[in-house]
């Protein structure tokens, strides 16, 4: 049974916060006519990034939607300021997720309604597409409906089972009352949210039918950069003012969220987002003031005279390692020719000949399922068996190669991007060692590395793969039937460990889990991590405070509220 709140006090609440959110004049923290400038080459297709999560959707989600936290380096970071997420009773499975008093950029409050649309979204209520037929989806076995506690802006969520995710599993990340505005022509806020929870509640197909409509598709950008009535209201520091597109690519406009009450106000008072550009480095401190790079070895000097120059350059992971991968057949069908190989690897040889003066931008690695620097990767590391399975090289390669029954040009096609310089410096070294230890490396480098590798005529792979973050991510690369997997060696124990992974509520306990995982990669030798690949962020002096953090997340605009600039007079 829910609780409702009289619907007198509701329209005085919708009143005052309608004229609040109007009147209210920019946040104290804000300098007056600053502006930041950023590289970006993304896109902007929808406002609603669950429905459509593009690298660049999820770039302006994370500046213009709050939430209970975020995911850094493998760990959940809790933001108390839009709410809390506890675990209830003993099972793991139930979670009540209390929201403070964040409000949407229109003055309406975000409450249980827009937590109860991000939960029939993940419990598969509003089908799994855009064109999905959401009546079926809503015909099949419906899971527990949460308890709503409206006064207390919560739900409690009990799902079928515990799960990793469970601090971030339900969110809201799209407005309810938007949604139920469009779905049911209702122009009151409050009833709109009203009828958004019932029709969830009720489990009545033909409202979620209609609200799974608008939520799919009510927040799409079209060419021009138009949008539905509605579709730029947002919950985070900053809100969308334009969406604008030339022969150069996309730009986006971003300005303070007046009604944001979250711990780190905005201090900007305008971010454009535009298209970085073919020279983004040589352009920071004029065209732009923050932007995003890969290393390469034209760009080495100019980032350095932008060092000298007291611009901020960053180095991060773009959360993907590079990797060599073996395909368990043919010459490695067995084990131990498979594990003789990957200690033969120079991997610090490979990395200086890829990277040049870049070789101390690729963090080295010893996990294919935790990044350097993340709290699971020392726990890995430690507990993997990596040093002694496949860090430490052999006295002699080729007496090595030898005992593991591989004979003497034993050939080994190794296939790589040609087009990458890092991938084909990575190629020479590897060639250069094997041969030595009487391998048959040839060259197997191709121009179209994705169809090559579908093709599976190669022995070896060099590629940088992603480190899992989700257990649907985890399965898909190193589960036996793992639609992502770059090589087919199925492992009913590791399966069974990411089953339980998946279901473990303890951080504690989930890395001593992912531990047991990467040790079994490393006894089945299929993949030996070489280094993280980088990413170079660039902020001119007149920006402070932009911190990238690692991974393909939302990498640089997730901080945008703590970025500080000068305002334009004031610009030296």
């Amino acid at each position: 049974m829910r609780a409702h709140r009289p619907a007198s006090a509701s329209a005085l609440l919708l009143v005052a916060a309608i004229l609040t959110a109007c009147a209210a004049p920019l946040p104290a923290s804000v300098v007056p006519g600053s502006r930041v400038v950023v590289g970006w080459s993304g896109e902007l297709t929808s406002l609603n990034a669950l429905a459509a999560p593009t690298a660049g959707n999820l770039d302006i989600a994370a500046a213009t939607r709050g939430g209970f936290g975020v995911v850094t380096d493998g760990d959940f970071v809790a933001d108390p300021s839009f709410g809390t997420v506890s675990l209830v009773g003993d099972d793991g499975a139930t979670v009540r997720y209390d929201l403070a008093e964040p409000a949407w950029s229109d003055g309406i409050p975000v409450d249980a309604a827009d937590l109860m649309l991000d939960w029939a979204f993940g419990a598969g209520l509003l089908g799994a597409g855009g064109d999905s037929d959401t009546g079926a989806a809503a015909a099949a076995p419906t899971p527990a409906v949460p308890a709503v506690d409206e006064f207390a802006r919560a739900i409690e969520v009990t799902f079928p089972a515990p799960t990793i995710l469970w601090q971030s599993a339900v969110t809201a990340q799209v407005p309810a009352h938007v949604v139920g505005a469009r779905a049911f022509g209702l122009d009151d806020p409050m009833q709109a949210k009203q009828a958004v929870i019932r029709a969830i509640e009720d489990g009545d197909r033909a409202a979620l039918t209609k609200i799974a409509d608008a939520w799919w598709h009510g927040f799409d950008v079209d060419d021009g950069g138009g949008v539905a009535d509605g579709a730029l209201i947002s919950s985070g520091p900053y809100r969308v003012e334009q969406i604008s597109a030339d022969a150069s690519g996309q730009s986006v406009t971003l300005v303070p969220n007046v009604a944001y009450r979250g711990a780190a106000s905005p201090q900007v008072a305008r971010i454009e987002v535009v298209p970085a550009g073919a020279d983004a480095v040589g352009e920071i401190g004029d065209r732009l003031d923050v932007a995003a790079v890969a290393p390469t070895a034209a760009n080495r000097a100019p980032i350095q005279e932008l060092e000298r120059r007291d611009a901020t350059v960053q180095t991060t992971d773009d959360g993907s390692v590079w990797s060599v991968l073996l395909n368990p057949l043919g010459v490695f069908t067995a084990q131990p020719a498979r594990a003789a190989f990957l200690r033969a690897l120079p991997v610090g040889d490979m990395v200086d000949a890829g990277a040049g003066e870049w070789a101390s931008a690729y963090a080295k690695t010893t996990s294919m399922v935790a990044a350097p620097g993340s709290p699971s990767y020392g726990v890995v590391a430690e507990d993997s068996g990596f040093t002694t399975m496949l860090g430490t090289p052999a006295d002699d390669a080729a007496v090595d190669r030898a005992s593991a029954g591989a004979a003497v040009g034993a050939p080994v096609c190794v296939l790589y991007d040609r087009g990458s310089a890092f991938a084909s410096g990575m190629f020479a070294a590897l060639r250069d060692a094997g041969t030595q230890a009487g391998w048959g490396v040839t060259d197997c480098g191709s121009d179209d590395l994705d169809a090559a590798i579908a093709g599976g005529a190669w022995d070896a792979l060099i590629a940088p793969v992603p480190v899992p973050q989700t257990p649907a991510q985890l399965a898909a690369q190193w589960g036996s039937g793992g639609g992502a997997a770059l090589r087919r060696a199925p492992d009913a124990e590791r399966d069974a460990l990411i089953a339980q992974w998946a279901t473990t509520v303890d951080v504690y306990d989930a890395r001593e889990l992912l531990a047991q995982i990467e040790a079994t990669i490393v006894r089945q030798a299929v993949a030996r991590p070489i280094a993280m690949n980088p990413r170079i962020t660039l902020a001119d002096r007149r920006v402070t405070g932009v911190t990238a953090r690692n991974g393909a997340l939302a990498p640089l605009l997730a901080g945008v509220a703590q970025w500080v600039a000068a305002s334009a007079s004031n610009t030296p």
